[in-house]
């Protein structure tokens, strides 16, 4: 997949060149095929870190929780900290990528990464857990606003083809952390502090691709890569190395950005609760653990497939609302199914569920869609993701409390149903055919 991109870019720039204000003379491009490349793997690297260090943690909970002696609303309030680091951490990512460039915070959160998951497991308490937990978070949620951002920069006439990579990357990381903690675990010795920490290896890998971006400090995004011009048709000043051009929109006044945001958290919202609380439904419907993981990895892995298919067959669309209709209806299958049989029609459930969950690619795609430049991608990306993200707070929380107080899982399934309905209305106004430049100049 990549020789044949590496070509197409060749191709494409072969020819291009750029002249800045200062010399007026033509500017040698970087060699693209293996900065091209390498962009590709530091896109698919940190896609797969940005969801094992939950999906992990979902599958070993009760281990954690007996172990550091979590109630049932403690647990709820563990789930419910990645949407809230991706909320409160999230909303610094457009200003740190104008200052330090996307690349380079992407790069620190990689790192973020890889040291909360190494120290999480060892720190002793609950608070030491949570704070090492938050570390991690902070990472993933600066890398969750910013990766549409380098997507629409460095490959913006493949912004459907190269977000469906990420968010297969990203459903294959999540699946692959479900399904084997568990087996993983009991072969390292059966302590769920090694289950958990050996995962801080692919964050460490995932640094590596981005160094280069982070050093070269004196060139542009469009020398460093395509040797493009920027969106105006001029080149890029000399020293803005990767950076974001700092936003000039009221992105609040805007319905589209509005009906997104809450789109994403409501979204949201359904994919922390199955990854958080999944498995754990299963084993109290008498499901063996290493089936119950196996099962949410099912559900994660529908993204595997679907994430590479849904966002080019979105952007060739002109609205979005039918698939948000079709994931919505997946959704309400799953859960009346999870309500009414858990144990009975497992897999089906997990499948429908995990078509249901595919809703997260097709958001991330509509951010892509929604505003013409690089900037307003980063100002919208930056405002859905953590508005959404606080909107998703209470849900995982919320399902805790309900199961420790109703002593079953009947209202929690019930309120994870009634989620969708809003989220199916919201989407399908969020897949209108229009850009928030246009509503917010209004």
């Amino acid at each position: 997949m990549m020789a044949p991109m590496a070509r197409e870019e060749n191709r494409a720039t072969t020819s291009t060149r750029i002249r800045t204000p200062e010399t007026r003379t033509p500017v040698r491009p970087a060699p693209r095929a293996w900065t091209t490349r390498l962009l590709i793997a530091g896109i698919v690297l940190t896609a797969l870190n940005l969801r094992p260090a939950i999906t992990s943690l979902g599958a070993l909970l009760e281990e954690v929780r007996d172990a550091l002696g979590m109630s049932g609303s403690v647990a709820g309030l563990l789930t419910s900290v990645p949407p809230l680091c991706f909320a409160v951490f999230g909303v610094t990512a457009p200003r740190l990528a104008r200052r330090f460039g996307p690349a380079a915070v992407v790069c620190a959160g990689m790192v973020a990464i890889a040291a909360g998951l190494l120290i999480r497991p060892f720190t002793g308490g609950t608070a030491g857990f949570l704070a090492a937990s938050a570390l991690t978070l902070m990472g993933i949620a600066v890398s969750n606003v910013l990766m549409p951002v380098i997507v629409k920069r460095w490959f913006p006439d493949r912004v459907g083809s190269m977000t469906g990579l990420y968010s297969m990357a990203l459903a294959l990381g999540t699946a692959s952390a479900a399904a084997v903690t568990v087996p993983m675990t009991e072969v390292l010795g059966g302590s769920w502090q090694t289950g958990l920490a050996v995962w801080g290896g692919l964050g460490a890998a995932a640094v590596l691709p981005w160094l280069p971006f982070v050093r070269d400090r004196g060139t542009t995004p469009a020398q460093d890569a395509h040797a493009r011009v920027d969106d105006r048709g001029a080149a890029p000043a000399r020293d803005a190395h990767a950076r974001v051009d700092a936003p000039r929109l009221r992105v609040t006044r805007s319905r589209t950005a509005w009906a997104l945001a809450v789109y994403f958290g409501l979204q949201a919202t359904g994919a922390y609760i199955t990854m958080g609380w999944m498995a754990q439904i299963f084993r109290d419907s008498g499901v063996h653990a290493g089936t119950a993981g196996l099962l949410l990895a099912v559900t994660m892995v529908m993204g595997v497939p679907l994430a590479f298919v849904i966002p080019r067959l979105a952007t060739r669309l002109p609205h979005q609302g039918p698939i948000v209709l079709a994931l919505g209806v997946c959704g309400l299958a799953g859960y009346a199914g999870l309500y009414l049989a858990p144990a009975g029609g497992s897999w089906l459930w997990a499948l429908l569920l995990g078509i249901s969950n595919c809703s997260f690619p097709l958001a991330l795609t509509m951010v892509g869609m929604r505003a013409r430049s690089s900037a307003g991608v980063a100002q919208l990306s930056g405002f859905a993701q953590s508005t959404g993200y606080l909107i998703s707070i209470p849900g995982p929380l919320l399902v805790g409390v309900l199961y420790q107080h109703s002593g079953g899982w009947g209202l929690p399934i019930a309120l994870m149903a009634g989620l969708m309905i809003p989220q199916m209305a919201v989407g399908v106004l969020a897949g209108r055919d229009r850009t928030v430049e246009d509503e917010a100049t209004r």
